[in-house]
């Protein structure tokens, strides 16, 4: 164990390192530090390379610089450094941090980072057992890249003694601030083509840029789903990925990707599919939103509407067409209120569809969006749905319209990146 130790010193500040903790992502960071003090677990979960193992070091360098902690009272780990490879287990992991106590002599309170803590054997029990050991004071903060992360033993073991954080790649405020440009319409078709992963913005070319979104997509394939969940269809996976990347914004149910993969020779079955769909956005490819009927106030079952979680992935793999525009604005809009922290459904009434429903504690708003109010028809379509909702709740029309038009029987019209405050 002394020498797993001796590569632990290189990725913690010890002896005096400079934490590397990249762009300051401020408002991740005010939320997680708000519940410091806490024993209750920080859990940090979102698809690989949205920034969680910066924001670690980022909490751990508020820790220091605002906090006044001894960097000997931080211990970090990030399980997919190769350097952590004799980490299997939860025992492993248990023998290391008991050798880092007694090599540093800590006194005091210890916070412990544990990066892409899935990759350890059995990690819920070193994670429960420290954050309730009352006889010695701890603070933890683990992040994963799969959803189901909390489901499970750890669930059941910590009940309500945890606090989830999902971390989304940048959003277009960060982008511009990362970028140095100007808010408006042409930064914001950039962002709409680029995405929002922060590796990306390093990347100079378009040839680079797809390289590094084909890399990071056969990464969670191969490694988040192929080797968890053991895939027996591997061309399968990847014509799904595919099929749920080009028809984002699209009411999409089981059977008609069966029917899709019928017609493409693929011989499949609603078992196979619904997994590996549920697979796709266990890893935060994808987002589900549900539709819900404003009549009868349920979620209705079959069909359902994909998201991704980041624009790169359909873009820089599959093209960026004029004609996505207008998906993609969509796409946008599901995130951003998922950033504002709404639970974000798809609307039905009678027979007609309101693109999101976004629920926030007791404010619930009604979006419909539109590329272009460019003609009576979709004026009509778009402030017309929102007219048969016969309730007193916020409406907006969001477009890329260059005019800003005046409020119409109190629906509001908004540019999409005066959604950064809603």
């Amino acid at each position: 164990m002394a020498n797993v130790f001796e590569k632990t010193k290189r990725y913690n500040a010890w002896e005096g390192q400079t934490i590397q903790i990249g762009y300051e992502r401020k408002q991740y960071l005010e939320k997680i530090t708000g519940f410091l003090d806490t024993r209750l677990v920080k859990v940090l979960v979102g698809q690989r390379r949205s920034g969680k193992s910066y924001l670690l070091r980022q909490i751990m360098n508020y820790l220091i610089t605002n906090k006044n902690v001894d960097p000997k009272n931080l211990f970090f780990l990030n399980k997919e450094f190769i350097a952590f490879d004799e980490i299997q287990e939860a025992t492993d992991l248990d023998e290391l941090f008991s050798f880092y106590r007694a090599q540093l002599q800590v006194e005091g309170k210890i916070y412990i980072f544990l990066d892409e803590v899935q990759n350890i054997e059995g990690w819920e029990t070193f994670v429960n057992s420290y954050s309730q050991d009352f006889t010695q004071d701890y603070e933890l903060f683990v992040s994963g890249s799969n959803s189901t992360l909390l489901s499970g033993e750890l669930a059941t073991l910590l009940s309500g003694r945890y606090v989830e954080f999902e971390i989304l790649p940048f959003d277009y405020s960060e982008f511009l601030d990362v970028k140095e440009l100007t808010l408006g319409k042409e930064s914001f078709l950039e962002y709409l083509k680029t995405g929002g992963l922060p590796e990306l913005f390093h990347l100079n070319s378009e040839e680079l840029k797809r390289n590094y979104i084909a890399s990071l997509k056969n990464t969670v394939i191969l490694r988040d789903i192929l080797d968890r969940h053991k895939i027996k269809d591997l061309p399968l996976l990847e014509e799904l990925f595919k099929f749920l990347a080009v028809n984002i914004g699209n009411l999409t149910a089981i059977s008609n990707i069966i029917n899709y993969f019928k017609s493409k020779q693929k011989k499949t079955n609603y078992e196979t599919v619904s997994s590996y769909v549920q697979y796709l956005t266990d890893a935060f490819i994808f987002h589900q939103a549900d539709r819900f009927n404003l009549r009868g106030k349920q979620v209705l079952g079959g069909a359902c509407k994909y998201y991704l979680n980041d624009l790169a992935f359909k873009n820089f793999l599959f093209g960026f067409l004029p004609t996505d525009v207008g998906y993609n604005l969509e796409n946008y809009v599901y995130l951003q209120l998922k950033r504002l922290g709404y639970e974000v459904q798809v609307g039905v009434l009678n027979n007609l569809e309101i693109d999101f429903i976004a629920q926030k504690a007791d404010r619930i708003i009604y979006i419909q969006v539109a590329y272009l109010l460019n003609n009576e028809n979709v004026i009509n379509r778009e402030f017309g749905n929102l007219l048969q909702i016969k309730d007193n709740y916020e409406k907006y029309v969001v477009s890329l319209d260059d005019m800003k038009y005046s409020n119409y029987e109190g629906i509001l019209h908004l540019h999409p990146w005066e959604l950064i405050n809603i």
